[in-house]
C-alpha cells in the first residue's frame, strides 16, 4: 500500500506524528509519503518535541510543501490512500474547493478524482457552518471526515492511550488492522444476540465508536 500523510496546522500536531511513527514500525509493507505545510511546521514544533525532520525520518519519501512536480501530485503515481492528520479549516476548504495551491491540496484532488480513500482529521472547536459545508460536501463525494475525538470506551489512562484511539481509528479508515487499543467487544451479557443495554446501563442505546 502506498500512503500520502500530510500535517498541516491545526492544533494536534501529535496525530500525525504518531501516525508516521506506527506506520514506520508496524507496517513494513506501507509506502508513506509526508507532506507538512508551513502552518504545520510551525504548529508541530510549539504542540511537540518533534521538528520535520524527526517526521521525515519514520516516512519513506518525504516531498516538501511547495514541490508541486512531486509523485503525489500526479494520478499515475498510483498511491492508495491519504490521510491529512491535523487536517486544518484552512485546508479543509482548500480540498473542498479544489484549488490545489498546495501540494496537500493537489494531492488530495488527484486522491478523489482517482477515486481513493482520502481520510481528512479534522480539529477545530467549535464548527462554524463554513466547516461544516465543507465537510458535508466532501462526505458526499466519499471523503472520510474523522474529527480528532478520542473515546473512553477502553478506559484510557493516559494522554498517549487517547492519541492512540485517534491514531487506531484513522489506521482502520485507510484499511489497516490496528492494535493502538481494545476493540468493543459488547458490555456483559447485553451484548448478547437479542440483549439490549438498560437505560440505566452507562451508555444507554447510543453506540461506541
Amino acid at each position: 500500500m502506498k500512503i500520502i500523510v500530510g500535517v498541516t496546522g491545526a492544533s494536534g500536531s501529535i496525530y500525525g506524528a504518531r501516525l508516521l511513527e506506527v506506520l514506520h514500525q508496524a507496517y513494513p509493507d506501507v509506502e508513506s509519503h509526508l507532506i507538512v505545510s508551513r502552518a504545520g511546521r510551525r504548529v508541530l514544533r510549539h504542540e511537540t518535541a518533534y521538528d520535520e525532520a524527526d517526521l521525515a525520518r519514520w516516512a519513506d519519501v518525504h516531498h516538501p510543501e511547495a514541490d508541486i512536480g512531486a509523485t503525489p501530485a500526479s494520478g499515475s503515481a498510483g498511491f492508495d490512500a491519504m490521510v491529512v492528520t491535523p487536517c486544518s479549516m484552512k485546508t479543509l476548504a482548500q480540498i473542498a474547493n479544489g484549488t490545489g495551491d498546495t501540494l496537500v491540496g493537489r494531492a488530495a484532488d488527484v486522491i478523489i478524482k482517482e477515486g481513493r480513500r482520502l481520510v481528512l482529521v479534522v480539529r477545530e472547536m467549535p464548527f462554524s457552518a463554513i466547516h461544516l459545508e465543507n465537510m458535508l460536501k466532501l462526505s458526499r463525494l466519499g471523503v472520510m471526515i474523522l474529527p480528532a475525538s478520542p473515546g473512553f470506551y477502553f478506559h484510557p489512562k493516559t494522554l498517549a492511550d487517547l492519541v492512540d484511539h485517534v491514531v487506531g481509528k484513522t489506521l482502520n479508515a485507510i484499511g489497516l488492522e490496528q492494535n493502538l487499543f481494545e476493540k468493543w467487544r459488547g458490555q456483559g451479557p447485553a451484548s448478547r444476540k437479542g440483549h439490549f443495554l438498560p437505560e440505566d446501563g452507562g451508555i444507554g442505546g447510543e453506540s461506541v465508536n
